[in-house]
C-alpha cells in the first residue's frame, strides 16, 4: 500500500464526499463513473460525520444455516482484521443482497470491532441496535435496517467484494459521510485536499456572480464559457 499518514487521513475525513469526488476527477485517474457507491447504500447516521480507515473485506450471508466448512472462525477473523492498519473499516457484501435478511451489526458486533481499531461498517447488508452503535460512535452505511441476525455468519474474509457497485479490496481507504461512500486512491491522497480547494475557489467564482445585486444572464453566459 502507498504510504498515507494519519495526519492526512484525518485531513480527509472532514472533507465532503462530493467534494472529494471532484477534486479526484481533476487527476483523470479513473473514468468520472467509478470510484464510488451508488445510492443503495445509505449513511445510517447522518449527523455523526465523515468516517475513513483502510477496509476489511468479507461476504456473509444469513438465508441458510453455515457449517464449518462454510464459515470463517471467529478468532480467524480478528487475526484478518488486524492485518489492515487502524483505522479500519468492515466493508462486507451480503450474499443475500438485493434481499438481505439477517443483520451482522449490532451492539455486540460494534463494541467488539470498536476495541478492534475499526470505526464503523460498509455493507450491502443491514444493520440494527442502532441507538447502541449510534452511542458508541461506531458508523454504518448499508442498505437496510433489520430486525434479527438470523443464520448470519461469514463465508470468507480478506477477499474482494463488490459493495453498491465498487469492488473494494483489503487495504483500500474508504470514506462516507452523509452523501455516501467513495474510495481514496492512495496516490492521490497527500494532493487532494489543495485539489479540493482548487475546485471550490472556481466553483465560488460561478456563486458569487449568482449572489451578487450585478448578476445578469449576460455575465453568467460569459462566466461559463470560460470554464469550458
Amino acid at each position: 500500500m502507498t504510504n498515507v499518514t494519519p495526519e492526512q487521513l484525518e485531513a480527509l475525513r472532514d472533507i465532503p464526499t462530493p467534494a472529494i469526488a471532484n477534486a479526484i476527477e481533476t487527476f483523470n485517474f479513473k473514468p468520472r463513473n467509478q470510484g464510488f457507491m451508488g445510492p443503495e447504500i445509505n449513511s445510517i447516521f447522518p449527523d455523526m460525520g465523515g468516517m475513513i480507515g483502510y477496509a476489511v473485506t468479507g461476504h456473509i450471508r444469513a438465508n441458510a444455516q453455515p457449517s464449518d466448512r462454510m464459515s470463517v472462525k471467529r478468532v480467524d477473523w480478528i487475526d484478518e482484521i488486524l492485518k489492515i492498519p487502524a483505522p479500519r473499516v468492515i466493508v462486507l457484501e451480503d450474499l443475500d443482497y438485493p434481499n438481505p435478511i439477517g443483520s451482522f451489526w449490532g451492539e455486540v458486533q460494534g463494541n467488539v470491532h470498536t476495541k478492534l481499531g475499526c470505526v464503523g461498517t460498509v455493507t450491502n447488508g443491514g444493520v440494527r441496535d442502532l441507538d447502541e452503535m449510534e452511542e458508541m460512535g461506531f458508523n454504518a452505511f448499508a442498505a437496510a435496517i433489520l430486525v434479527s441476525h438470523a443464520y448470519i455468519h461469514l463465508t470468507d474474509a480478506g477477499q474482494p467484494v463488490n459493495v453498491g457497485g465498487l469492488e473494494v479490496s483489503s487495504g483500500d481507504i474508504i470514506l462516507g459521510d452523509k452523501h455516501g461512500v467513495i474510495s481514496i486512491p492512495p496516490e492521490l491522497a497527500a494532493d487532494l485536499p489543495a485539489a479540493v480547494k482548487a475546485v471550490e475557489d472556481r466553483e465560488q467564482e460561478i456563486i458569487g456572480l449568482c449572489k451578487s445585486p450585478d448578476f445578469s444572464i449576460e455575465k453568467l453566459k460569459a462566466a461559463l464559457g470560460a470554464r469550458t
